[in-house]
């Protein structure tokens, strides 16, 4: 088995741990590169594996530099939830020879595209060759792509439809400090952090969650992952922005146009097999703990 290592060595305080874990694998793995800076181009590597050691944000990055190349990502958690980088560093070396084996269970997670194009142009968002051949900015992300209103921190005005197909009949007109677009992995990050439900990662679906939005009545929507979801700005700060993943972001400006569809290519995640769904929830986000009282 051939296998790149993307490791973290930002934290000072586990920068041993994880120096002992990347020479445990060479001792055992084919490692055809070890990547450190983030600087290694991935997708030009021939490997079976990509060990990942850090937390969900190293993963994240990492899943988005393979540029939709179908080799499975296995996160090992030196961060703070690891909900994709399943694996403890005790789990990692205790699992080492079933991924040997090839018998660790592979997940296909769901990514969504976000492009940024000038409403000017009148691109209809069904024609997803026209979308790519005129957008000016775009990019992919594994948890979410957010618009978020920026400094200097007044409310913005956003206009928001599914399958529109590039008019503004059907939308609606919102007030707040932005939208989350998040997928069923992302459920469970900013998602749900503004109020959005926490979707199980094998469901076909995108969320759409306003952040702090100016009406009582305008609540977070399941929608399917074929749907095409559409954001206008309409009167947005200087300092508005649209990120994916809180890695990737572009100022957006009155008249710009987000289209997020689902992307063509899914990224494959190597799944810890003593996790499980409800009992991770449980541990990480404290999901249905009782109340503590005290006598």
């Amino acid at each position: 088995m051939r296998a790149i290592i993307v490791a973290n060595l930002k934290k000072p305080r586990l920068t041993n741990e994880i120096q002992s874990l990347i020479a445990f694998s060479q001792a055992r793995i084919d490692c055809v590169g070890v990547d450190t800076d983030g600087t290694m181009a991935l997708d030009d590597v021939v490997a079976d594996v990509v060990l990942v050691f850090g937390g969900d944000g190293t993963l994240l990055s990492t899943a988005r530099r393979l540029n939709g190349k179908q080799t499975p990502l296995m996160g090992v958690n030196f961060g703070r939830l690891g909900f994709l980088a399943s694996f403890t560093p005790a789990e990692f070396r205790s699992h080492i020879d079933a991924l040997l084996e090839r018998k660790l269970p592979i997940s296909c997670r769901q990514v969504i595209e976000a492009s940024v194009l000038d409403s000017k142009l009148g691109v209809r968002a069904s024609d997803a060759a026209a979308v790519t051949e005129k957008r000016k900015w775009h990019s992919t992300a594994l948890n979410e792509a957010v618009v978020n209103a920026g400094a200097p921190f007044r409310m913005i005005e956003l206009e928001i439809g599914a399958d529109l197909d590039g008019g503004t009949e059907g939308g609606v007109r919102y007030f707040g400090d932005g939208v989350i677009v998040s997928t069923p992995s992302g459920s469970t990050a900013y998602n749900v952090a503004a109020g959005g439900p926490i979707i199980s990662p094998n469901v076909e679906a995108m969320c759409v969650t306003p952040v702090c939005p100016h009406s009582l009545a305008f609540r977070p929507i399941v929608v399917s992952s074929q749907t095409v979801v559409q954001i206008a700005a309409k009167r947005v700060n200087s300092g508005t922005t649209l990120s994916c993943d809180g890695q990737a972001s572009t100022r957006l400006t009155a008249g710009d146009v987000v289209i997020i569809r689902r992307s063509a290519n899914d990224v494959q995640v190597i799944e810890n097999p003593g996790a499980r769904e409800w009992r991770t929830l449980a541990e990480k986000l404290h999901w249905a703990i009782s109340p503590n009282y005290k006598r």
